[in-house]
């Protein structure tokens, strides 16, 4: 009998099965730590609150994540109801978020944050293929996003994943990854599979 999910934490000799999701949920991040990236479920509200509730103000960017309680849980709602939601977790804890919205736009919106005490370790990067596995699992077209034209990290990480530049103004750039990009398939392989 074959197990439906690989047996060890690490999912690089994953051949995938035909229970698995867009993109396997199990992800090492560059310090070795794993971290489970799945569909945001709305019992993991309150955490997900609790990461944008101490989300410090320099990594704040165009308004979002908004700064009050109250205005977060409203954001939050409206990118839940509306659009598709994955969140990164690491023991339990919430330190990552990436969304699509609305669910229904062939072309919806794209945003990612990650808990600035995880920077650097790749775990926005794999929300972002999350994101583009599922959406494109989902039939959408393409993915926008707006971004401040000084955010260099976030505008370095999109055009790796193959986020052109459609649009500029004043300070903001709207970025495009239209679906017949090569990494959209590329992200829906099973870890054995993917490129190096």
């Amino acid at each position: 009998m074959t197990s439906a999910t690989c047996p060890a934490w690490d999912p690089a000799g994953c051949e995938g099965t035909t229970n698995c999701p867009p993109r396997c949920p199990r992800f090492i991040d560059k310090r070795g730590t794993p971290i489970l990236i799945e569909p945001f479920e709305s019992d993991r509200f309150d955490d997900l609150v609790s990461m944008y509730d101490e989300y410090p103000e320099p990594h704040r960017s165009m308004g979002v994540p908004p700064t009050t309680r109250d205005r977060i849980v409203s954001w939050l709602e409206r990118l839940h109801d509306r659009g598709f939601n994955v969140v990164a977790r690491h023991d339990g804890t919430v330190v990552g978020h990436a969304a699509y919205t609305p669910r229904s736009s062939l072309e919806p919106q794209f945003v990612v944050f990650v808990d600035p005490a995880y920077h650097d370790r790749g775990i926005g990067t794999e929300l972002c293929r999350h994101v583009i596995a599922y959406a494109a699992d989902d039939g959408r077209d393409a993915l926008v996003l707006d971004v401040d034209a000084a955010n260099e990290r976030a505008i370095h990480v999109y055009r790796r994943m193959g986020f052109e530049t459609i649009e500029r103004a004043g300070n903001d750039l709207r970025m495009r990854l239209p679906f017949d990009e090569p990494i959209v398939e590329t992200v829906r392989l099973p870890p054995a599979q993917r490129p190096a």
